[in-house]
């Protein structure tokens, strides 16, 4: 089975380093198609034996992106295409179609309740994305809680599949010299107390929040890890707030098992989570983790993930979990069994068996003109 996956981009996002993790647990042969942005994440995968393709797709309405996905597609006599985020799952269905691809999955990672990949939700991005899912086989759903949103922008049930995301948690497994390295070379103290923060820069991760919550906690040192269009704003908002100088942005990072080893607590405030990745992977660390919004574990039962606590996305609450936490000095759990529920091995298994299901059984070569999918390609 030779699979195609197409992404928007490779920056290290979170439905990147996904990407990134899931690929060497598939059977399949697998490739990658980038539309723009290759970033980092790109020579990771490479360097891990997967080829990557850039589309060197230029704008969203660069529509030539179409043209060479599709000679890509047919050149490279795929059995399934696999798209990731909006563009890549608009542009990469209709190549796909245009292709003649056997099968066609998609998987939507980012899907809030009114924004999807951090931008408001337009009544032209719903028809674009509706028209475009009908040309698949089927949409991968992270969680229960997107798939419950599609089906509200009208998706057919019997077309959504809930996958849940994966983790690696031994990738993530806490090491005390590595966190030690990444506040060196952050220049934040051995002893200090580190709030973190990981995702992307943009509104609705509602970071804001944990720069107000540091403002009274003397002491606290917050750790951003990621990029995106609201960094600017986020820097503007510490130095107004006088706490500029006890908040670190580390940017994109490729090495989060280091960042997340640096500090004493994860916090999220976002309360539009399509799974919450960077709190499972938290959880993986062996850190406290605090968050506002996590579907991953409110599909679990309670007692999975014991060193999660739920917050309001409110800084005077959260300040008050911090402190805490802080007044117990530094604390590493072990992973909960949330971590071994989402193991991405398991992730794998479950898409490979969703490959197997929407490609059909193989057709025999003595069957001449028989109507599987197969045969379409062959």
């Amino acid at each position: 089975m030779k699979v195609l996956h197409v992404i928007t981009g490779l920056a290290a996002g979170g439905a990147e380093q996904q990407l990134r993790t899931l690929l060497p647990h598939l059977t399949a042969r697998c490739e990658v198609a980038a539309l723009t942005n290759p970033g980092g994440v790109a020579d990771a995968i490479r360097a891990e034996g997967t080829p990557v393709h850039h589309l060197g797709m230029r704008g969203n309405l660069d529509l030539r992106a179409v043209g060479r996905l599709a000679r890509l597609m047919r050149a490279g006599r795929y059995d399934i295409v696999h798209t990731h985020l909006y563009r890549a799952c608009v542009y990469g269905r209709v190549a796909a179609r245009l292709a003649r691809v056997p099968a066609i999955v998609a998987t939507e990672h980012s899907l809030g309740d009114a924004v999807i990949e951090g931008r408001r939700v337009t009544a032209g991005i719903r028809t674009l994305y509706r028209a475009t899912e009908a040309m698949g086989d089927v949409t991968v759903a992270v969680s229960r809680a997107v798939a419950d949103r599609l089906a509200r922008w009208g998706v057919p049930r019997s077309r959504i599949e809930v996958v849940p995301n994966g983790v690696d948690g031994t990738a993530f497994r806490h090491d005390p010299r590595l966190g030690l390295q990444a506040r060196a070379r952050l220049g934040i103290a051995p002893d200090a107390f580190v709030v973190g923060g990981v995702g992307r820069l943009e509104p609705g991760k509602r970071f804001d929040v944990l720069l107000h919550a540091v403002r009274g906690f003397e002491g606290a040192v917050l750790l951003l890890a990621g990029a995106g269009s609201a960094r600017g704003t986020l820097e503007d908002l510490a130095r107004v707030l006088g706490v500029e100088h006890r908040v670190v942005f580390a940017g994109e990072s490729m090495d989060m098992p280091a960042l997340l080893s640096a500090m004493d607590v994860l916090a999220s405030p976002s309360q539009d989570e399509t799974f919450g990745l960077a709190v499972v992977e938290g959880l993986a660390a062996g850190l406290p983790v605090l968050y506002a919004s996590c579907p991953a574990l409110d599909e679990l039962p309670a007692d999975a993930a014991p060193g999660a606590r739920r917050i309001l996305p409110d800084p005077d609450h959260l300040r008050a979990e911090l402190r805490t936490l802080a007044a117990t000095g530094p604390v590493r759990l072990p992973p909960p069994r949330a971590v071994a529920h989402y193991d991405i091995r398991r992730h794998a298994a479950q898409l490979e068996a969703l490959y197997a299901r929407v490609l059909g059984p193989p057709v025999p070569a003595e069957a001449g003109s028989s109507s599987g999918k197969q045969e379409e390609y062959q």
